[in-house]
């Protein structure tokens, strides 16, 4: 228990020893940019993401009755996401991600967003004790524990999923 609670407390202090926000690198497998540490939503605003964020983010229909179930409870959890700008999968799911928490006016400061290489490394920061082994991965913390994962993709729908580990 007590090392749950220091691996997040790292984790959320990463933020304040981070120099640059949103940096970019390019890909030595595609030579195109892509995203390394710590970022924020407005990262995908740059045109070397806004084209799959964008109609992701747009196209996505929440499901509303997730939101009446769970959309109080969720602002009770810190959120950290690894993942990778590269992946087809952090694709599909970041855009899904921030629309279902912009849609429950979830606060972003307790949303810790990192973005690893292909080898799912971030080499200026510490996450090998968050356990990564395939990106995206969602972190749900309640008080400074881990109370569930959502990796790679959701098993039902992000929605759903969410649902069964805030209501656990």
């Amino acid at each position: 228990m007590k090392k749950n609670i220091i691996i997040f407390l790292i984790v959320l202090s990463i933020p304040l020893f981070a120099q640059d926000k949103n940096k970019l690198i390019v890909d030595e497998s595609s030579g195109k940019q892509m995203l390394i540490g710590i970022c924020d939503r407005t990262a995908f605003t740059d045109t070397n993401f806004a084209w799959w964020f964008n109609p992701e983010y747009n196209n996505y229909n929440v499901d509303s009755v997730f939101l009446k179930q769970a959309g109080h409870k969720l602002n009770d959890y810190d959120i950290i996401v690894v993942m990778g700008s590269w992946c087809s999968d952090s694709r599909r799911e970041m855009p899904r991600l921030i629309k279902i928490l912009d849609k429950l006016n979830y606060n972003q400061q307790k949303l810790k967003l990192i973005c690893v290489n292909r080898k799912r490394e971030w080499p200026e920061g510490a996450i090998e004790n968050l356990d990564i082994k395939l990106v995206p991965t969602i972190i749900f913390y309640e008080m400074g524990m881990e109370k569930g994962r959502i990796v790679e993709s959701p098993k039902e729908t992000l929605e759903k999923d969410i649902l069964k580990i805030v209501l656990l």
